[in-house]
């Protein structure tokens, strides 16, 4: 299980730095075109900032020193260890606006296969909402017990912790709640909540 939540984490990741450095690239075109605007722009970035704190747990497994450099080559103005084992990403204000939104439709774009994939045949539907704080998977109760279909919850829990922490969730305060639905009536016969879900698991 680990090793999926470190695999689906590296994708997550990816989609993250690909967007700052996308964001930055896009800064350094527009400096280039226009020499009158170089100075306005490179004041408005060092004003405005937005720093975001990832906790230690999300990054388990992960080699640490790896990440900041691979964050700093693509854009982040600084990536800071805590104490505590977190991380805290120092960023221009249009980076974080260009991160958040590649992560959404990331996001987004996974749902919509989940729900059409034959490898979790028992999910019929997902919903979700706009914080992507909540997840309710709509399936096949007879096929889901009988499967590993569960699995997917952890690609969207995880998705759903790191848009909310990227986009200013307190660091002690962020879960995703994954429900599941019986298609032939409509009862929600289970429920699991993140990130306590993987503590729980980690414990077994």
């Amino acid at each position: 299980m680990k090793k999926l939540l470190i695999l689906l984490l590296t994708l997550l990741l990816s989609i993250l730095l690909i967007a700052c450095s996308n964001g930055d690239d896009s800064g350094k075109k527009t400096d280039g075109a226009d020499k009158a605007s170089e100075e306005p722009l490179k004041v408005d970035k060092g004003l405005i900032n937005v720093e975001v704190t990832i906790p230690a747990t999300l990054y388990e497994g992960q080699d640490i020193d790896s990440i900041i450099s691979e964050a700093k080559n693509s854009g982040i103005k600084e990536v800071t260890k805590n104490d505590d084992g977190s991380l805290t990403y120092k960023m221009s204000k249009s980076q974080h606006k260009e991160m958040m939104k590649d992560l959404k439709e990331g996001i987004v774009k996974s749902v919509e296969e989940l729900k059409t994939s034959e490898d979790f045949a028992s999910i019929n539907d997902v919903a979700y909402n706009k914080s992507f704080s909540e997840f309710t998977l709509t399936v096949n109760k007879e096929k889901f017990e009988g499967s590993f279909d569960a699995i997917a919850s952890f690609g969207l829990a995880l998705a759903g912790m790191y848009y909310q922490l990227f986009n200013g969730a307190d660091v002690k305060d962020y879960k995703v709640t994954i429900n599941f639905k019986d298609e032939s009536n409509g009862e929600i016969f289970d429920t699991m909540v993140y990130p306590e879900a993987l503590n729980e698991n980690d414990n077994k």
